[in-house]
This record gives C-alpha cells, structure tokens and sequence, in this order.
C-alpha cells in the first residue's frame, strides 16, 4: 500500500530525498539536553523525529491534536517520519512541548540560520539581487473593553490582566489592529528578505501588524546584498541612504508626489522592476496555498508566533529547495 502511495509522489516523500536531516540533530539535541533523573524509565522521542513532525505540521498547518491524529492515519507520514505501525506515536502534548522547548530555547532562528549557511556554502544563494516585502500574520481576536486596548496600544498591560496570571495567559498583548485596502488585521507582519534568482528567504523580522513595512528594512538589507528590489512603500530619503553606505543598489519603485507625478520614464522603469519584485509575491502564495493558510496562527504572544513564523519561513526554504532540485534549476 505505501508503495502505491508513494507513485503519487506526496510532497514529504520529495522532500525527504533531498534534505539531509542529519544536519539538524547536534544543534537541537544540543539545546535540548536533560540530564537523566535516574536509570529506567521510558526513553525520549527522538528529537529529530519530533522537528521533522513539526515541519510536517507547518506544512499542512495543523493543529497540534490533528498532528497527532493524521500522523496516525495516514501511511505517508509515517513513512516520512520512519515509523513502523507498532510504533508508538507522540501525542499532542508531546508535540506541545517540543515547540515550547524550541521557543524557550530560542532555537528556531539558530535553525533556520543553519540551513541558509548551508545553502550559501553550496553556492545556491548567489547574492546577485534580494527582494523585501511584508505580509500579515493574522492571529486569534481579543476581546477587550476599551480602555484595556488603549492601554495595550501604548505598550502596556492592563493592572486586570497583570493580576491574573490566566487571564494574561488567554490574552495577546503584543499584537496589534491595521487596516489595508479596506482590510482590518489583527496579529503581526513577516518581514522577508529573499533572493531574486531562488526565491529563497535569505532572513526575516517579525513585528506588530501597525508596524510600516519599511521600519525593518535596516534589520533585513546588510552590505551583502548587492541590489535592493521593493516596492513603493519602502522608498525615503533614509532608506536610500542606508543602501547607499552598504554599497547596494537600489531598484526600489519610485512614488509620485502631489503636483510631481512619475514620469513616462519613472513609470516604465517601476514596470520593469515589478517584473523581478514581483517574484517575492510567489512566497507569500506558496505559505497561503501549499501550506493551508500558514500566516493565520492559533498561537498569540510574540515570542510564541516569532517561533512559528521562523519554522513557517524555513519549512517554505525547504520546500523551496527540494523545487530547485527537482526542477533542476540550481
């Protein structure tokens, strides 16, 4: 039966042919190490069976009772994860408590780090040119009274939630309410830098959902990126003189003024740089297509989605790359 499923080609099949798991296993184990209470006992999960079951979870967004469940019932993920039939499956709180582990620890970035560096030193990432862009983590609503949402916005904690460490707990006070286009977004924003040939995500920031996507521009274009594609709303006199120190070329579109409007060459040189800038706009549709609606989380806290987000931005990476392998484009 597995190898009737397997001529279908599932996703985590193509994936696991080309990725080296192995390359993971020193750092978790390393961060994650508990030294033994006492002889005996059950062993552990193998940790780098559980990060690939998170991986797996990112891809098809689920939560982390439904993990449990589909890990159970379907023969690919088993395969995927090499599980026999009589293995014992990790439950939903074991899963838990691996990703809180992961978050306590603060592995995630050291992880996604690690498999950039990996492709840097393989030459895939070339460097020749990046793109910036932005989308919106939406995240569960709270419902608050008013003058607990002011003072959240001013970057406080309301003295009810303070007293009571549940209700704290039930409440995201990190996140915050924007409108787009007519759209309100409660969450936050994933800030990508990505390279223009691969559609790799070179690194990321997460911040509120009212932060401007240019605020982080800084924290995302070092001196190796060489050219700068971005939209409109990342062009200021302050961006341009910090690709300017950084010796990086900027392709970012230009903004019409009132009363100095783009002219006929200022509009077909954004039309130009739109067809590469564009490219970043794939990632984003990848997370919320192949990866069932990745950016809307169940999580809330900024040190819980900044987890999240950066094993959502490197499972893209990694499915990303098994692409460029398969397709034979690197």
């Amino acid at each position: 039966q597995l190898e009737k499923i397997n001529q279908h080609k599932p996703p985590l099949q193509k994936l696991d042919k080309v990725i080296d798991w192995e390359m993971f296993r020193e750092p978790i184990e390393e961060a994650l190490y508990v030294e033994p209470k006492a002889p005996g006992g059950r062993p552990s999960y193998d940790k780098l069976m559980m990060f690939k079951i998170i991986i797996l979870q990112k891809y098809y967004n689920l939560s982390d009772e439904q993990t449990e469940f589909q890990i159970k019932d379907r023969l690919s993920f088993m395969d995927f994860l090499n599980l026999e039939l009589s293995d014992k499956i990790p439950d939903a709180k074991t899963i838990w408590f691996f990703k809180d582990q992961l978050c306590k620890k603060g592995l995630t970035e050291k992880l996604f780090d690690l498999f950039t560096v990996t492709l840097n030193s393989k030459g895939i990432i070339a460097k020749e040119g990046s793109m910036v862009d932005a989308s919106f983590v939406d995240v569960p609503k709270q419902l608050n009274n008013r003058e607990d949402n002011a003072i959240i916005k001013e970057g406080s904690v309301p003295i009810s939630f303070a007293e009571n460490k549940n209700k704290l707990a039930q409440k995201d006070t990190d996140a915050r309410w924007t409108t787009k286009n007519n759209e309100k977004h409660f969450g936050y924003k994933n800030h990508i830098n990505a390279d223009k040939e691969t559609k790799l995500i070179n690194n990321y920031y997460l911040t509120n959902a009212s932060t401007h996507d240019s605020v982080e521009l800084e924290n995302l274009v070092k001196e190796k990126d060489k050219i700068l594609y971005a939209d409109s709303a990342y062009r200021s006199k302050q961006i341009e003189k910090h690709l300017k120190e950084i010796k990086c070329t900027s392709k970012v579109h230009e903004k019409g003024y009132r009363n100095k409007p783009l002219t006929e060459s200022q509009k077909k040189n954004n039309s130009d740089k739109s067809k590469i800038r564009g490219r970043i706009e794939h990632i984003f549709g990848f997370m919320t297509n192949s990866m069932n609606d990745a950016l809307h989380l169940r999580q809330i806290g900024l040190q819980r989605i900044a987890t999240t987000i950066g094993l959502v931005n490197l499972t893209y990476n990694l499915f990303r790359f098994e692409q460029l392998i398969r397709l034979k484009i690197v």
